[in-house]
């Protein structure tokens, strides 16, 4: 069954996500290769390039800089992964460096309309 592994990170001044480094990345990046298990992922450019479009109800579109939380919180990337069931999904975002301090990793099961 596939999962998504949303990474929710708090980003340091530097902008690494709080309580890892890069190289945590890249060990838990090859450990997801290697056990066979990665779908896709990415890790999401600075939060300063996004933009958030809304469309009200008349169909007119507003495009804004942003998004603007209210938290130091920051999508950071995901993980989508294959494995048996929610216990190993759950076992691999614990793994995962975007857990750490004040970091959390929401994991979704993916629909599947097939």
């Amino acid at each position: 069954m596939k999962y998504l592994l949303l990474i929710n990170a708090s980003p340091t001044a530097d902008g690494q996500a709080e309580g890892c480094t890069p190289s945590d990345w890249m060990a838990y990046d090859k450990e997801v290769r290697d056990a066979g298990i990665l779908v896709s992922g990415e890790s999401l450019a600075d939060l300063v390039t996004a933009t958030t479009v809304k469309v009200d109800a008349a169909g007119h579109r507003t495009v804004t800089d942003g998004p603007f939380a209210e938290t130091r919180e920051v999508l950071g990337g995901f993980y989508v992964i294959d494995v048996p069931d929610l216990d190993v999904a759950l076992d691999w975002a614990a793994r995962c460096p975007g857990s750490r301090g004040d970091g959390n990793i929401v994991v979704r099961p993916v629909a599947d309309f097939g």
